[in-house]
């Protein structure tokens, strides 16, 4: 019988504790005594279809990872959850921030370490995030950085693209799709503080710079990862700029960009580029509205993560795995749907 995710309330009433009880266990919280958190376990398996004794003993991971409302996140959750089930020997810790602010990181990571291990976290290069993650990996606790790096910290290791070609092929597509000496051009910006969004747009920059010197960057606006927001900052480019030829948004927000297109008739006539293939990127290329999507594989960063952090638990040598391919998506190579 294929395996399922119970619900909270089916193992809160089969196990005879409080929903608040299976939530902490569930998420590797502390406040739970050994025999329940154990018997909790037992009872989630159970439900699960796997044997009752299956996950008792396996290794956590915990993961911070903020506003899963973000088509990536929550993609690259859903394949967190997955490949750990598919291993059995893993339970995954999922840890929500609301927001991208780095005193919550900091302060996540500070709770995690009194019990955790092995942190996997998508944060902000901030001082107060580095300075966190030094003092966790002076502990002995593995930490993972994913989609994002964090410059000088003693992190494990980094699972993700090398966003900087990321951004030069996005300068690249950006470049060829306008196929005119000069045109104006706009970066909506996810979030600075994201290192690997800084890294993109260099790799924009450097590009224009290079080989399409007629393009011009006439606006950018940082939208901290807010679709909204994203929306009015590209409404009133598009008010600002009557003849804009292109947006390139870096991270987050590529709904709000769409929407503002097409709501002042621009779709179509401006050259969008965006990151990650989702269902929303998926229509946006069908109809026309999105040029290109750049993609990286969240199951290629997921099984990476997950694998390395049980390697290091397990007091194995890492193995040296692959490079995450960037992949260019357009109309006509969506990939089917799984």
């Amino acid at each position: 019988m294929a395996a399922r995710r119970p619900r909270l309330r089916e193992i809160s009433e089969k196990a005879g504790v409080s929903k608040a009880t299976v939530d902490r266990v569930i998420n590797n919280r502390a406040g739970v005594q050994e025999h329940t958190r154990r018997h909790v376990l037992s009872v989630a398996a159970e439900l699960a279809g796997e044997s009752p004794d299956a996950r008792a003993d396996a290794i956590t991971l915990d993961f911070v990872i903020p506003d899963s409302r973000n088509a990536f996140m929550s993609q690259l959750i859903d394949e967190l959850e997955a490949h750990a089930r598919r291993r059995k020997d893993v339970r995954v810790a999922i840890h929500h921030l609301a927001n991208i602010d780095a005193e919550d990181v900091a302060a996540t990571l500070d709770r995690l370490a009194e019990t955790s291990t092995a942190i996997g976290l998508i944060a902000l290069d901030h001082h107060r995030v580095r300075a966190t993650v030094r003092r966790l990996c002076e502990r002995g606790i593995a930490i993972a950085t994913i989609a994002s790096d964090i410059r000088n910290v003693p992190r494990t290791f980094y699972a993700g693209v090398d966003n900087r070609a990321a951004g030069r092929l996005a300068g690249h597509l950006t470049g060829r799709l306008l196929c005119k000496e000069t045109a104006n051009v706009a970066l909506i910006l996810g979030a600075r503080a994201y290192h690997g969004h800084e890294e993109r747009e260099m790799g924009f920059r450097s590009v224009l710079r290079e080989r399409f010197s007629g393009l011009t960057i006439v606006a950018e606006r940082e939208i901290h990862e807010n679709v909204d927001i994203a929306y009015r900052e590209t409404a009133a480019i598009l008010k600002a700029q009557p003849d804009l030829d292109a947006i390139y948004c870096i991270g987050a927000g590529q709904p709000g960009v769409a929407r503002a297109l097409i709501d002042n008739g621009r779709a179509g006539s401006v050259v969008f580029v965006a990151h990650g293939l989702s269902a929303d990127t998926r229509g946006y290329l069908m109809d026309g509205v999105m040029d290109a999507v750049i993609d990286e594989d969240t199951s290629v960063i997921a099984e990476q993560v997950i694998e390395r952090l049980v390697a290091g638990q397990n007091g194995l040598a890492p193995e040296r795995m692959p490079a995450i391919r960037i992949q260019a998506i357009f109309p006509e190579n969506i990939p089917v749907e799984p």
